[in-house]
C-alpha cells in the first residue's frame, strides 16, 4: 500500500481563515471609525494611534525575544490591540501614558500568561483600567469635538454619562443625532455609533463575528435601562457600549464558546454595565464589565459545554 493512515491529533479539517486574516478584518472594520476620530478630535487622534500600535507591536517583538520564542508580530494581533487602547483613551492623555499601557496590555496580559490564544482577559479592555487607576485625572479629560478647529488647545467638555450622572437637564445634553454622529465627549473610537455599527455589520458579513453577542449585550443594557427609568437612547449611544460589544466583547480568547454560553456572557456583560451606571460612583462601567465577565468564561463554558455524541452524561 502507497498510501498510509496518518494518526495526528485534532483539528482534521481546515479552512481558510488564519490569525492574520481575522486581524486584518478586524482592522479593516476599525477604519470607518478610526477616521470619525480624526475627524472629530483632529490629527492627535491619529498621533495616538500610532503611538500605542508602535508601543504594542514594539513590546511583542521585543517580549517574545526576550522569551526565546517564534515572533508574532506578523498575526497582526498587537495592531489589533494597539487600535483598540488608543479607542479607549481621551485624545488629551500623555503619549508616554500611552505607551505604558500598550506595555502593559501585551506583556503583562497576553504575553505573561503564554501569547494570542492564552491571555483570560480583554489586553486593551485591562490596560485602559489599569491607565484609569494609574492616572484618573488624564483619563477623565475629555476634549470638545472640533476643539482643534479653535484657537485654544484647552476646551473640554463632560462626557453625556457623566451629565446624566449629574442630573444635568435635557437641554444640556446632546441630541440623538450628535450622539448617533459622534459629536460629543469621549473616548477617541466610542463617540461615532455609525461608524461603529458599519464595522460591525462588516464583521458579520465577513463572518468574523457572531450577532449573539452584540445584539444580546446591547439588548440587555437597553431593558435595563428602560426598568431603571433612565433615557433608553442615550444609555445605548453613550459611553463605549456599542464599542464594548461589537469589538470587545466578542474577542475569541476571551468569550465563551457555545452560543448558551455567549448569551449568558452577553447578558451579564449588559447587567454588570447597567448596575454600574445606575448605582455605583463611576459613570461608565463597560470596561469592568467585559473583563468581570472575562474572567468567569471558564466557568460559563463549563457550565454549557455540549455533551459529545453518543457519550453518556457522567453520574456525580
Amino acid at each position: 500500500m502507497e498510501e498510509k493512515l496518518v494518526v495526528s491529533s485534532s483539528p482534521h479539517v481546515h479552512c481558510a481563515a488564519t490569525t492574520r486574516k481575522i486581524m486584518l478584518d478586524v482592522i479593516i472594520a476599525l477604519v470607518p471609525a478610526l477616521v470619525a476620530s480624526i475627524i472629530i478630535f483632529g490629527p492627535r487622534a491619529l498621533m495616538i494611534v500610532a503611538v500605542t500600535v508602535l508601543s504594542c507591536v514594539v513590546s511583542e517583538y521585543i517580549c517574545r525575544k526576550v522569551m526565546k520564542r517564534d515572533n508574532t508580530i506578523g498575526d497582526l494581533s498587537a495592531v489589533v490591540t494597539g487600535i483598540l487602547l488608543a479607542f479607549n483613551l481621551p485624545v488629551g492623555i500623555n503619549p508616554m501614558m500611552a505607551v505604558f499601557g500598550g506595555v502593559v496590555a501585551i506583556v503583562v496580559v497576553k504575553q505573561m500568561f503564554g501569547g494570542i490564544g492564552q491571555n483570560f482577559v480583554n489586553p486593551a479592555l485591562t490596560a485602559r483600567i489599569i491607565i484609569m487607576n494609574s492616572f484618573p485625572a488624564a483619563m477623565t479629560t475629555w476634549a470638545k469635538p472640533y476643539y482643534y478647529l479653535h484657537s485654544t488647545d484647552a476646551m473640554t467638555a463632560a462626557t453625556p454619562l457623566a451629565l446624566i450622572k449629574q442630573h444635568a437637564s435635557p437641554d444640556q445634553l446632546p441630541s440623538l443625532l450628535q450622539m448617533f454622529l459622534g459629536n460629543r465627549g469621549g473616548c477617541l473610537g466610542e463617540t461615532c455609533t455609525l461608524a461603529l455599527i458599519l464595522g460591525g455589520i462588516y464583521l458579520i458579513i465577513r463572518r468574523v463575528i457572531s450577532p449573539i453577542i452584540p445584539l444580546c449585550y446591547i439588548g440587555t443594557a437597553a431593558l435595563l435601562s428602560l426598568c431603571m427609568g433612565r433615557n433608553v437612547p442615550m444609555d445605548l449611544l453613550s459611553g463605549g457600549l456599542m464599542l464594548g460589544a461589537i469589538f470587545m466583547a466578542t474577542d475569541y480568547t476571551t468569550s465563551p464558546l457555545t452560543k448558551k454560553g455567549q448569551v449568558i456572557y452577553a447578558v451579564g456583560c449588559g447587567v454588570i454595565t447597567m448596575l454600574i451606571r445606575n448605582f455605583a460612583n463611576l459613570p461608565e462601567g463597560v470596561s469592568y464589565s467585559i473583563v468581570l465577565m472575562n474572567i468567569l468564561v471558564p466557568l460559563i463554558d463549563s457550565g454549557t459545554r455540549t455533551k459529545a455524541f453518543g457519550k453518556e452524561p457522567v453520574k456525580q
